[in-house]
């Protein structure tokens, strides 16, 4: 082969891999510029490296304001006994059988200090008759006991209080009314007795009406942050660190769904529990029954609208307003009650001494009453 044939097969082979490096080199570039599927689903379903910091040195920060929260219960063992061990004469003369000596109950659950001199506040029902309650702070070996300076089952809130040697470090409460559903929200607590466990998502919705066993919270915050047991009473944190929330409760049956009571529901009543170790809530003195299809028809309704007063407390606002059992509800001041939550939900809206109009079918007619809220007792 001449020389001059080897000379333009060289410059062919060179040309043709310039070529293909060029090529790669753009295709690589192209990667980096325009990032592929996989790239944009780990940008979403994650957080940057620099958000990732921001969320560990918050951690770092508002840490050591959460507290674990221990308590001892004296409870009668569930043993079916004949009703006559209920009378307290009939125990005075015979004793108590064995399954009815009170046995001591641990239980735990969380918190964090809202005050440099020892305030805490958690849930009511992490404290739920409690003969001992004693709080763990980071850095201190020993738990110290703890007085329950207020509570309030109906919000389930509670504060407790410790005395410490020196200032303790405590959080911020902010304002959950200008958290977004979507925006990133971080979870203390202390879930099976795991000392300050961290866990992260997004507030999923707000404002959820929820009933567990005879407590009803209608305007919880939803999230997708990891609550379990002993979580209870811990912090709900925005970015910034500030409590929006109190956690509280998980929906056992899925997976994901975890509620808190959001800032804007303590802030307003928790100088007044400080205060005076409780709420005032606003009382209207009757037990609601959900209208069925044979009650609508018994009664002479068209539409399956209002709630059935099933009775009404002696002495109370209701019955000093003239309201009887049978009545239906219709409105209350100016919302409509399709359930017992829509009267709740007024109830609580307004104060002790408001009167409001309640709007009530009875007997074929309609007619209309003013009831003044009273106090609601407690226990």
């Amino acid at each position: 082969m001449s020389g001059k044939r080897i000379m333009a097969l060289v410059a062919i082979c060179a040309f043709v891999a310039g070529a293909m490096f060029a090529a790669g080199n753009a295709f690589v570039q192209d990667m980096v510029v325009e990032p592929g599927i996989e790239s944009r689903q780990a940008g979403a379903a994650g957080m940057d490296l620099g958000q990732l910091e921001s969320v560990a040195d918050i951690v770092g920060q508002v840490g050591p304001a959460v507290v674990k929260i221990d308590t001892v219960v004296a409870s009668t063992r569930d043993m079916e006994w004949s009703p006559l061990w209920n009378d307290p004469f009939f125990r005075e003369f015979f004793g108590r059988p064995p399954g009815m000596t009170p046995q001591p109950r641990q239980g735990m659950g969380s918190g964090f200090l809202f005050s440099k001199d020892g305030y805490v506040l958690t849930n009511e029902h992490v404290i739920h008759g409690a003969t001992e309650v004693w709080v763990t702070l980071t850095g201190h070996e020993e738990r110290l006991p703890a007085k329950v300076v207020g509570s309030d089952y109906d919000l389930d809130l509670a504060v407790l209080k410790v005395e410490a040697p020196k200032a303790l470090p405590f959080l911020k409460i902010g304002d959950s009314e200008k958290a977004r559903v979507g925006e990133w929200v971080i979870a203390i607590g202390n879930p099976y007795g795991l000392d300050h466990t961290v866990t992260l998502g997004v507030i999923s919705a707000k404002s959820r009406p929820v009933t567990i066993e005879d407590r009803y919270y209608d305007n919880l915050l939803q999230t997708d942050a990891s609550i379990n047991p002993g979580n209870s009473g811990g912090p709900l944190l925005n970015l910034k660190g500030e409590v929006i929330g109190i956690n509280t409760a998980v929906n056992a049956q899925a997976q994901g769904i975890g509620f808190a009571i959001p800032s804007t529901v303590v802030k307003p009543v928790l100088d007044e529990l400080v205060e005076t170790g409780k709420i005032t809530h606003p009382w209207l003195g009757v037990r609601l029954q959900m209208l069925t299809p044979d009650l609508a028809s018994y009664l002479g309704l068209k539409q399956m609208d209002g709630v059935l007063i099933h009775s009404v407390e002696v002495n109370s606002p209701a019955a000093r307003a003239g309201v009887k059992p049978g009545d239906v509800l219709l409105q209350l001041g100016d919302e409509k009650t399709k359930n017992s939550q829509n009267v709740i939900h007024v109830v609580r809206q307004n104060k002790v001494g408001d009167e409001l109009e309640a709007t009530l079918y009875r007997n074929g007619t309609t007619i209309t009453l003013k009831v003044v809220l009273g106090e609601k007792p407690r226990g």
